[in-house]
Order: C-alpha cells, then structure tokens, then sequence
C-alpha cells in the first residue's frame, strides 16, 4: 500500500467519474476508466477532449500536453481492465447491492496490495469493507462535484482500514491539488452530513408553501453569499440522490431534520430528478441543461395589482450598526431619514457613523462627494419618536427583545401618523406580538434587513395574518427603489434564512461534541467542499455565540423539533461568556482590538 499510485482505475464513468478521470490524468496519472455502457465511456473521452481542447484556447496548457493526457485515458468494459491497478476508485450508482458487486469483483482482479476506495457520499464504508476479502485495503475517497474545481477530498476511514492506505491516498491527494479532509465512517460525512439536512429542511419549507422556490433560493444566496440556492443545487445534485442520502443518514441518526421530504419522494418516483431529466423543483429547457424556463410554478409579475401607499419620508428607531446601516440606504435612495434614539447623544453618534461610512465610500471611489454631503443632508438626527410624527414609514431596528420592541410600537402607534407603515427589523421574533400591542396591526410587517444594511442586497418582507395587502406592496416597492431584493415569507420562527441557517451550524457544533471532527476540517470542509464563503464557526464567531443561542432558542420553541435543541457546547461556552469575536474568544480565540 506504500508503493506509489501511478495506475488508477475509475470505475462508473457518469458525471463524477469523469471527473475525478480527467483530475487524475492531469496530474500525469495513467487512467483506465471502465463502464459497462460503451456510451459512457465515449462519454468520458468527448468529456475529457473538449475540457482538454478549452484549456489549450485559455493556454493553461499546451497541445502536446493535452495529448499526452488524451493518451493517459482509457477506457474499458470489463472490470478485468483494473487488474494492474494500484488504486480502484468505484463511483458505481448509491446502492449496496451494485457496490457491493463490483468490489467482490475486484478482489479477484487486482493485486493484493492494490488499495479499493469507494466514493460513496451516503453508503457505509464499513459495510462496504466487510464484502472485501481485505477489508483493511477498503476506504472512501469522496470528491466533490465538479471534481476538477473543488478542492476538498474527504478520505474516509472504516474501523477496519489500514493506515498505510489512508496514508497513500491522503498523498495522492496532495499531489492532485486537493484538500484532504480525514473523516470516521458515518452517513454523509462531513460536508454532506451539514449539507443535505440544510437542503432537506429547504425542501419541506417549500413543501409547506412558506415561500416559493425562488424566494427561498435568493434569500440563501443573498442573506448567506451561498453560491447556490438550496432547490436549484438539490436539482443539480439528483433529488433521488439527495433522497438516498437523508435515507442513510436518518438510519443512522433518526434525526427528523434528517427524514426526507415527502416532495423529495414524489418527486424521484415521478422520474422529475433535477436537471439530469429536465425537471425537478425547477424546469430546464432540455435534460442535463442548467437553463431553467418558466413553467407553471414561475411567479406572474404582478407589480401594481395592490396599489403602494406614498413614502417619502423613512424614521429609523434605534442608533446601532443596523439603525445606522439601516437609515444610510434608505437616504442614499434619495428618502428624507429621521433617526432617533433614546438620547440626542446617541442620535448624534448614529449619524457620525453613517457619515464614516460615507466617507469610505467615496475613498474608494464608490461614492462621489457630493452624493456624501447631499446623503448626510437627508438624515435627521433626533433624540425621541416624537420626531415621527410626519414620517410615512417607520422602521424599529432596537435591541432582539420582544419587551423592548413591544414597548416601543406602542409609542410608534401613539406618535405615527395615521396611514403609516410600521416595520420591525426582526430576525427571529413574531411580528404580530408586536402588531398586536397597537391600534393598528393592519399597518405593521416585518422588514428583515442583514448586516451590513448597506452591502447586503436581500430584505425578507414578513406579513403578518392581520398586514393590509397594501401595506405589502408599500414595502415591496420601497425595497427595490432603495435597491435590495424582497422575499415574501411568513410570520414564524426564523422566516427563510435563519430557520435554514442555524439549524445547520448547530449540527456542526453537534460533530465537534461528538469528536468527529476538529473545527477547522468542518469549516474547511464546507468553504473547498460546498464553496460557503465562510465556515460554520468561522460564521458563528462572526455572528456572536449569544445572538445565535437566542435564536437555536426561538427555533426550538417554535418547531418543538428535538433536533433543533442547542446544543450543550454552544450553551457552556455562552454562559462561560465566550460569545465570539467580540469577547476575543468563541470557538477560537482572537487577539484583543
């Protein structure tokens, strides 16, 4: 198992075994690629000559290269081919039976010492291992798809596996430009094991008719800079492949995040896959396009069904980053801005960062001076709601406490003319509480703005069952004049992206307390593997440890899910005062500002 791996079988030539061939020849490797379907293989080699041929046009490499390369890959029908193989990566469809099959086969093809790695993401390696008449040569070797981009490479080891060969293919690994990620035999393993509960919880929320597809795809691009929203990657994954995965990973952890959707079932069991047949949550224009085209689910644009109530005119209550972030788009946009707070002090301060703010814009050359001085002109600052008495929309973005936000909707509702909307900047707590404590809950919604105000481009638009249909449309016609894109949800714990979000970091704070991983391979996992912009602790250091744990709270409260219980870690290190980058310690310690 110590020898080197210059001769590489890649059993299964579909999407990702071409792939992982093309990867391998690359790096100089020999490559026998065998699939029973002759189409298939021809498959891999067109595959593999026209991303040949594109390098050679963008002079990544030479002609003579891609020859080479060309000449490094062949492909087979029969397993016998793999006999002088030193590695065997089968990536077969998920079924054991199928696996199963091909590596009793191999055991009586290739060499002894010649190592067999599944890419499984979903099946048990273990499982796998023991069909083997050599068990110990048996481990995963999970890319990542597109297997020539993604950097991560999980190397997954079974009770039974020698160490020398996870040392070898953690190696070849290296050699290959990847990450390896050393991981335990279990469902999903790392990044799958926080994905695919993240994608199954988007499926039941459309399921459930909360939002639309489109809407929950743009809030998790836009709220969370995903690459991809979570309905467009489950067709792009297989929805019955997505389906195999929750079905082993609920076997192993009888987790109901983890039990598939129903729609994910009715769905593969209607043949309507994702993009690999044409339809799955969204229509293509042809099977294996990533084109989508409108069907009968895409929303009508019914712009000026409901007529808007006039606003010129924006308070924001409150005088931190959200206030202020909050009260600088709306008066880039050309509103005129009352912001108040609880003292003319704190007012003052609010507007001395927006002004900051400003001044970096036009440093950086994304603002011009005069855009500065005539954005600062449009913002009052004010030492109490008093100052709201003539605004046409009122927007609270105070402390996360339902207390305070209720006692001060119930001075908004005494101070704010008749007519006007009022919005709560909420990201977790019921925006009818809050309506509730006034004469008027037809006028108020939520207006769920992310940090930073200025930067972030989504705004989740929360009616409550008492919000006038106009005032919906106020609020959606304000969001775009100021610039940001409005997702319609309904009135419960977490609305979109936090009931998506969170669930997810606390399933990773759940594989740290169960030591099957260490922080930096999950998040490393999720950056190369699932292409997140940051990892899940990176994110909760950011976020704030205290902030989250309120939040893990409502969702439990809310859902009455088990699953959705805090975990024990993130209670600990919150009472322990270790809330993040803040304190200068989270679940990693910073240098103090």
């Amino acid at each position: 198992m110590d020898t080197p791996l210059s001769t590489i079988a890649v059993v299964g030539l579909g999407t990702m075994g071409t792939g992982i061939a093309e990867v391998l020849t690359r790096a100089g490797r020999e490559v026998i690629g065998i699939d029973v379907s002759e189409a298939a293989a021809r498959q891999a080699v067109s595959s593999l000559e026209a991303s040949t041929a594109r390098a050679v046009l963008r002079d990544r490499i030479t002609e003579q290269e891609r020859r080479d390369i060309l000449a490094r890959f062949r492909t087979f029908s029969d397993l016998q081919a793999a006999a002088d193989a030193e590695l065997v990566i089968e990536v077969v469809p998920e079924n054991y039976e199928i696996k199963q099959q091909v590596f009793r086969e191999l055991d009586a093809v290739v060499s002894p010492t010649a190592i067999l790695a599944t890419g499984t993401n979903a099946l048990s390696v273990t499982r796998l291992a023991a069909e083997s008449q050599h068990p110990e040569r048996v481990l995963g070797l999970h890319f990542f798809n597109p297997a020539p981009a993604m950097k991560l490479v999980e190397v997954v080891s079974s009770v039974l596996t020698a160490p020398p060969a996870v040392e070898s293919v953690t190696r070849l690994a290296r050699e290959l430009g990847k990450e390896p990620v050393a991981v335990g035999d279990r469902p999903g393993f790392v990044a799958d094991g926080l994905l695919f509960g993240y994608l199954n919880q988007a499926a039941a929320m459309y399921e459930a008719n909360y939002a639309s597809r489109e809407d929950i795809d743009a809030a998790m691009k836009l709220g969370c800079g995903l690459p991809m929203g979570p309905l467009a990657l489950l067709d792009l994954i297989g929805i019955d492949t997505a389906r195999t995965v929750l079905e082993a990973m609920y076997a192993a952890s009888h987790d109901r995040l983890h039990a598939p959707a129903p729609v994910l079932g009715q769905l593969s069991e209607a043949g309507l896959t994702g993009r690999k047949a044409g339809r799955g949550f969204y229509t293509y224009d042809a099977p294996g396009s990533q084109t989508t085209v409108p069907d009968a689910l895409t929303p009508v644009d019914s712009a000026g069904a409901v007529a808007g109530r006039a606003v010129s005119s924006v308070g924001v209550a409150g005088s931190g980053t959200m206030a202020s972030g909050i009260a600088e788009v709306f008066a880039k946009a050309g509103y005129a801005v009352v912001l108040a707070a609880r003292s003319q002090e704190k007012a003052d301060t609010a507007k001395a960062r927006i002004a900051k703010s400003l001044e970096r814009s036009v440093s950086k050359g994304r603002l011009t001076e005069e855009a500065r001085d005539e954005t600062l002109a449009r913002i009052t600052a004010a030492g109490s709601l008093d100052s709201f008495a003539d605004v046409d929309l009122a927007v609270e973005a105070v402390a996360e406490d339902l207390e305070i936000k209720r006692e001060l909707f119930a001075t908004l509702d005494k101070v704010c003319k008749p007519g006007a909307v009022l919005a709560t900047t909420t990201s977790s707590l019921p925006v009818v509480a809050v309506a509730r404590v006034t004469s008027r809950p037809q006028d108020v919604i939520g207006m769920h703005f992310f940090n930073p105000a200025p930067a972030m481009k989504l705004v989740e638009v929360v009616r409550t069952v008492l919000t006038a249909d106009d005032v919906h449309a106020t609020v959606r016609e304000v969001c775009v004049k100021v610039r940001k894109h409005p997702v319609d949800c309904g009135d419960r714990a977490g609305f979109i992206v936090n009931a998506l979000l969170f669930p997810y970091l606390n399933n990773a704070i759940k594989m740290v307390e169960e030591h099957y991983a260490t922080l930096d391979d999950i998040d490393a996992a999720m950056k190369l593997g699932g292409g997140y912009p940051m990892g899940p602790f990176e994110l909760l250091d950011v976020v704030g440890l205290d902030v989250s744990l309120a939040i893990e709270k409502v969702l439990h409260s809310e859902f009455r899910d088990p699953g959705l219980a805090p975990a024990p870690l993130l209670e600990h290190l919150v009472a322990a005062g270790c809330l993040g980058r803040k304190t200068g310690r989270g679940f990693r310690e910073y240098a103090r500002r």
